[in-house]
């Protein structure tokens, strides 16, 4: 992509506006506490300390806005603490700009490096820094600073203390991740009704399982709904695509397809009861008709083999969802819920509960996120080449800002701190809507200044609105929410006594300054992506090889292994492709020639490697118990899908295309021996589905070859064509779930930043 077209895409991204659901509830407490700071500091200290400690109040809500499974009152709180911190550190150097730029640097790098823990810690730092700039020049002396810091830490405690007592939707972000994996499993079960080999996201399940990961003092309090369901989601998924799927003894067309159909439908219709019953904290209510098609009788008689433990399988997992979405009720809703539970089910399902996902407290969390940030201290990484470039970028803003002759220099670093991104897109994006926001903004708050010539107790109460429709349209974009901090802030200092007519100009310029620097900075110090993307789709390849190989090595020793490695293989090979994903998301955007990995060849190697994974989930839907028959081909079959995989993650990261002849031997004299009767009798699904690893592999090295046959290999089996998989059904919680673009920034009234489900600390 060129410059130009890069630069007209993420001005378009920056300025889109959405539209999203508000929160007014939730806005209003924000502001509420908002105001009830201001009310207090104005009376007690006057306008001065009232717009410190309002700064620390502002955003001490708006982290609590931020996307993070921690309770709200524990971000208030941080955020709160930090930006005291970081004004009464700022105002003691701010007499001498050689100390307090060196301060600054220091400050501002350690906030890029604040991004390894995750989006959620990275904005709230960045935020402190932009916020901190502003709230030094406000003290004029080393006690006043103590006292403004006091109460910017008091605004954080008031916020927090407004969550607790007036909660808005308890545990309603995990209500609505567990509520999405649900609902997109249903809609993955309607769409195999039509296409039985149906794409899935796991996106929505990692969201889950990210949501259920809770502290002790959490677990205690958690609805009993939200236990154990996310676990059986994760299970049912792969028993839905082996029903579906053709090549597991189903034909595409008669009474057996027909029942299959209805069984998905069935499940799909169960699954949006629990899904809707979790979101609101109801009573699960079914479907007669599908509770009638789960428990008819039609089934035994109709389908054999595979499929039908696919059924009896899917029958149990139906029954445990509504058994544990049924968290609340009544006696009798209750009860008639278990009897519709009892009356589909078709067996037991053997595994046992696991113990809820820990996370770790907040003391706790300090040396996992200092281990994150130490990690990205080594060249090349993306996180470094952000601290470096804002801190530097921080310093240069604020002395063009002190040179210029307008005053207030922080405005330059300010907008700076606050647009810049470790991606591209995002920090452009952000740049043009800041620069856009700021003037609407300005002009607005000046408009109004001019109308009315407010007094102290009316520019408060404008700030105050200023900020209710920040916490209201902050999801709607990015030029939205800033149109109002620009606003906010105009009125805010005018309250503390700045001249109205200098926070017109001056911030306009400074802002286009810190734009401005924040952009030349990225195109002189970038972190692209494209030439990183062999490497996304290498350990992609790794993790899914992985995965199919410790499933395969589960029918060789049944007895002997357990299946925490497929879990653990499962896990990494999600975390694998949401990478390549976001990575190829991210390059698409960027001014940089193609390096190697044309547009065709990864969208041919993504679907090949969908397919590996495809293949392998249908054998682990039918893994054997411990007392099944060993099949000792499938280790031998196990051991050469480790290895080639490895060897092809490496050859594809050394720009070469990977040969899966070791597999192909493998499989050749598994074959072999069983045609000649020298092997023990297998299921013969088994080995179907090492066929179709086969096939995904070889397709993999012919989309990379980018020929119409791959080098020295035999022509796979004709797939079907695999239809775009339609947007989930799901309704999106606040800020996350499958809808949500990578990169929202709730915070700071802007589209999402990238939350990359399940790697990091937050």
């Amino acid at each position: 992509m060129s410059w130009l077209r890069a630069l007209k895409e993420t001005a378009r991204s920056g300025l889109k506006i959405e539209r999203q659901r508000l929160e007014p509830l939730i806005a209003i407490r924000g502001a509420a506490g908002l105001a009830l700071v201001i009310g207090i500091s104005l009376a007690l200290f006057g306008p001065v300390v009232a717009a410190s400690s309002a700064f620390g109040a502002f955003q001490a809500a708006i982290a609590t806005f931020q996307r993070s499974w921690r309770p709200r009152p524990v971000l208030a709180l941080v955020s709160g603490a930090s930006l005291a911190m970081s004004t009464f550190l700022g105002y003691l150097t701010g007499s001498r700009l050689l100390l307090f730029l060196a301060l600054l640097v220091i400050w501002t790098f350690v906030a890029g490096l604040a991004w390894a823990a995750g989006p959620t810690g990275g904005l709230i730092a960045a935020s402190n820094v932009a916020i901190m700039l502003v709230t030094i020049t406000l003290p004029t002396s080393v006690a006043d600073s103590a006292v403004h810091a006091v109460m910017i830490l008091v605004g954080g405690v008031v916020q927090a203390t407004l969550i607790v007592l007036f909660p808005v939707r308890r545990w309603g972000a995990q209500r609505d991740a567990l509520a999405d994996a649900l609902a997109a499993e249903a809609d993955y079960a309607r769409r195999l009704r039509h296409d039985p080999v149906a794409p899935f996201d796991p996106v929505p399940l990692m969201t889950a399982r990210n949501a259920a990961a809770v502290t002790p003092r959490q677990a205690r309090r958690r609805p009993p709904e939200l236990r154990g369901s996310r676990g059986i989601a994760e299970r049912i998924r792969p028993v839905l695509a082996s029903l579906a799927d053709p090549s597991l003894g189903v034909p595409s067309e008669g009474p057996e397809r027909d029942r299959v159909r209805e069984l998905l439908a069935a499940a799909g219709s169960v699954l949006d009861s629990a899904a809707h019953a979790i979101r609101h904290g109801d009573p699960v209510e079914l479907s007669p008709a599908a509770v009638a098609a789960l428990r008819t009788p039609d089934t035994g008689t109709l389908l054999t083999g595979p499929p039908r433990r696919a059924a009896d399988r899917l029958g149990a997992l139906l029954s445990d969802v509504i058994e544990t979405a049924d968290g609340e009720g009544t006696k009798e809703e209750k009860a008639e819920a278990d009897r519709a539970a009892e009356s589909i089910k078709a067996g037991a399902d053997g595994t046992p509960a696991a113990p809820h996902r820990r996370r770790p407290t907040l003391l706790r969390l300090v040396p996992v996120v200092a281990k994150a940030m130490r990690a990205e201290l080594r060249p090349g990484s993306p996180i470094l080449r952000h601290a470096v470039r804002v801190s530097v970028v921080a310093a240069v803003g604020y002395l063009i800002g002190t040179v210029l002759p307008f005053g207030h220099g922080y405005w330059a670093p300010m907008a700076a701190v606050m647009v810049m991104r470790p991606e591209f897109s995002q920090t452009y994006g952000r740049s043009v809507a800041r620069f856009g926001g700021t003037i609407v903004g300005v002009s607005l708050a000046t408009g109004i200044v001019q109308a009315t010539r407010p007094g102290t107790g009316l520019a408060a109460t404008l700030a105050v609105l200023c900020a209710l429709l920040m916490y209201l349209l902050m999801r709607t974009g990015y030029v939205v929410g800033q149109a109002c901090i620009s606003a906010y802030v105009v009125f805010l200092l005018g309250m503390a006594g700045d001249d109205w007519s200098q926070t017109v100009l001056e911030r306009v310029v400074l802002t286009l300054a810190g734009g401005l620097l924040a952009m030349i900075s990225y195109a002189l110090y970038p972190a692209w992506e494209t030439p990183r993307l062999r490497g996304r789709l290498g350990d992609w390849l790794k993790a899914d090889g992985r995965y199919a190989a410790s499933v395969v090595d589960q029918y060789a020793e049944p007895a002997e292994r357990g299946h925490d490695d497929v879990r653990s293989a499962l896990l990494d090979t999600r975390e694998a492709r949401v990478a390549w994903q976001e990575a190829l998301a991210i390059a698409q955007h960027e001014p940089v020639r193609n390096r190697g990995l044309s547009r065709a060849a990864a969208d041919d190697t993504q679907h090949a490697l969908a397919e590996l994974g495809r293949a392998a989930m249908l054998l682990e839907a039918h893994l054997p118990g411990g007392g099944a028959t060993p099949v000792p081909d499938a280790a031998h079959l196990a051991e050469a899908l480790r290895r080639a995989t490895e060897q092809g993650a490496k050859e594809v990261r050394e720009r070469r295309v990977p040969d899966w002849s070791e597999v192909r031997e493998a499989l050749v004299e598994w074959d072999a021996r069983q045609g000649s009767g020298e092997g023990r009798a297998d299921d013969p699904f088994v080995r179907e589905g090492a066929h179709l690893l086969l096939d995904a592999l070889e397709e993999f090295s012919r989309g990379l070859d980018g020929s119409a046959k791959s080098k020295s290999r035999s022509k796979p089996k004709p797939k079907p064509k695999v239809k775009p998989e339609p947007k989930s059904k799901a309704k999106p919680a606040p800020g996350s779930g499958p809808g949500t673009k990578p990169g929202t920034d709730p915070g700071t009234g802007t589209e999402p930043d990238s939350d990359r489900p399940g790697g990091r600390a937050e």
